[in-house]
């Protein structure tokens, strides 16, 4: 009896630059409508790729509404040692965590993340917010919603729901992260694997 196998399915692009671009700029509107404007905003980016997005947002903001300064709204929240998941992964690297001069006491944070899965990573960042400060409300937008949540935490702004199998993985190359030495910029979600 001979074995059938079949040949690895190709990773196939489900978000280009474009719509990337299109849904940041939906997002950034969205922000600014649910907050009723700029006031006391600050975007916290997850790394690696929540960071550049949450960069891209402030920008978009900021280009919205002449008042928002983007540099002066925008950081990072590393996550790495509230994760629960630690002893399941492999090692990686803590990155600084970086918050804007004012802080996060009383502020409306929206905490920019990548892909939401399990819900995971957010719960950690909740978890390091609270050792940061007191926000007044916190919010959460990503780029792509891909489902199967193992905790109940949902997103407020999402850039596209991407139903997916378990067994496909939801890939966001960003050019901050993801451009190869001396390669070519590169801006798309693919989705790899499955059937």
């Amino acid at each position: 009896m001979t074995s059938v196998t079949s040949a690895p399915v190709p990773a196939r692009v489900v978000l280009s630059q474009a719509d990337i671009d299109r849904a940041l700029t939906r997002i950034a509107h969205e922000i600014l409508e649910a907050n009723k404007g700029s006031r006391d905003l600050v975007l916290l980016g997850i790394p690696r790729r929540g960071y550049p997005l949450a960069v891209r947002l402030a920008e978009k903001i900021a280009a919205a509404d002449n008042t928002v300064d983007a540099a002066a709204i925008v950081g990072q929240l590393d996550v790495t040692m509230f994760r629960d998941d630690l002893s399941h992964q492999g090692t990686r690297p803590p990155y600084p965590t970086k918050l804007p001069r004012t802080g996060i006491d009383n502020k409306v944070v929206v905490l920019i993340d990548d892909v939401l899965y399990s819900g995971r990573t957010i719960r950690a960042a909740l978890d390091a917010l609270v050792d940061l400060g007191r926000p007044r409300i916190v919010r959460l937008a990503v780029l792509i919603d891909r489902g199967h949540r193992e905790l109940p935490i949902r997103a407020d702004h999402v850039g596209k729901n991407l139903p997916t199998s378990s067994v496909e993985k939801v890939r966001v190359r960003l050019e901050e992260t993801d451009t190869p030495a001396g390669g070519a910029p590169v801006n798309e979600v693919v989705i790899e694997g499955g059937l």
